[in-house]
């Protein structure tokens, strides 16, 4: 009895290492990706919409997404994230805190919506005016398109598809929201 318990923790154990070296894992970005340098926070703060996105579980049924980023006092930035769910017909709001993962001139960020788990949040292009972002995760698995406005300028978007296309992204399968 004692060794199946033994042998129950170490599982439990090793499924706990594996876990955490895979969201603490260091390849924080695309393999060939760059974040936006220099990087200012201040001017990406406010209200951004969603525009496209690569499909994904987290956001499966959430139309009309919007994220609205503000500094913290201690220099994080929280972040409020809303969406409607078209299957259960309601509006649904989730708060998050962001917080760099190097240095604060380097668009590198980490978001955690769960507690102490947190998510690469890269910017791999952004206009001069911080009007228009182009923003991943840490694999090809999510790209988004983000804008202050409804939509986002040819130019832009073309600019956009062709970063990410670089990159190794698979833009044929992303969804305009």
């Amino acid at each position: 009895m004692k060794k199946e318990k033994w042998l129950i923790a170490a599982a439990a154990g090793a499924g706990v290492a594996a876990l955490a070296y895979t969201l603490l894992s260091k390849d924080d970005i695309p393999k060939g990706a760059q974040s936006v340098q220099p990087f200012n926070k201040n001017l990406y703060m406010g209200k951004w919409n969603e525009v496209a996105r690569l499909p994904n579980r987290i956001e499966k049924n959430l139309i009309h997404i919007t994220e609205d980023y503000s500094l913290n006092e201690d220099g994080t930035i929280k972040v409020i994230t809303k969406g409607y769910n078209t299957e259960s017909n309601k509006w649904i709001e989730t708060f998050g805190k962001i917080k760099f993962a190097g240095a604060e001139y380097v668009g590198m960020l980490k978001v955690s919506y769960f507690g102490p788990f947190y998510a690469a949040y890269n910017i791999l292009d952004l206009d001069p005016d911080y009007k228009y972002a182009l923003v991943s995760s840490n694999n090809l698995d999510y790209l988004w398109v983000l804008s202050r406005e409804a939509d986002v300028p040819q130019h832009i978007r073309t600019q956009f598809l062709d970063t990410a296309s670089k990159i190794g992204f698979d833009i044929g399968k992303l969804e305009w929201v």
